[in-house]
């Protein structure tokens, strides 16, 4: 990675800094139905600087880790980190993330530009284990036992706020089942 200094970020840039939400609701599949977590979350985006990949692709990144906690007791039941990256040249965003549940994921999309009424920018991303651009990859148990097979997360950023919603589709318990995670965050460090 260069020198985090002097460094276009592009549409990642909103991102940098400690996001604080209380709001998020994960729906989990259980073996007899679905449970609802209500839980509070910071997430720390970083500036990474720049890669060079093969001389001419060059990636702006952001580093983060998202810490989620259960509102009933605290207890830590999602631990992620990753980068968020930003190619200037071909428009697009890309998001890649591991979960110590031996499962890694590469998703990306277009970056459009897009805002909300609130001005935001709207950012969305997908992978998928049929995807030959953004893919899944997971251990020999998680693919037999509750295998991801797709993955969608749509963003909005800006004016101090971020909000996401994301779902993951599994193959779990027999079935398959819309895992879905949501929240709203505030900047609270820039």
């Amino acid at each position: 990675m260069d020198n985090k200094t002097d460094v276009e970020y592009g549409p990642l840039t909103e991102l940098i800094g400690i996001w604080k939400g209380d709001k998020g609701l994960d729906i989990a599949p259980e073996p007899e139905g679905i449970e609802e977590n209500p839980y509070h979350e910071t997430i720390t985006f970083a500036a990474a600087g720049t890669a060079t990949n093969a001389g001419t692709q060059v990636l702006s990144a952001v580093h983060y880790r998202q810490i989620v906690q259960l509102k009933s007791n605290n207890e830590v039941f999602h631990d992620e980190t990753g980068y968020w990256m930003w190619d200037p040249k071909a428009e697009i965003i890309m998001h890649s993330l591991v979960i110590p549940r031996a499962v890694c994921v590469l998703a990306g999309g277009k970056y459009t530009g897009a805002r909300n009424s609130e001005g935001q920018l709207m950012i969305k991303v997908t992978a998928s284990l049929d995807d030959k651009n953004w893919k899944i990859i997971q251990s020999p148990f998680m693919q037999e036992n509750a295998r991801a097979t797709s993955f969608c997360q749509n963003m909005t950023v800006g004016n101090g706020k971020l909000s996401y919603f994301e779902t993951t589709m599994v193959e779990v318990y027999g079935k398959v089942f819309e895992h879905t995670d949501q929240n709203d965050l505030i900047l609270v460090t820039g």
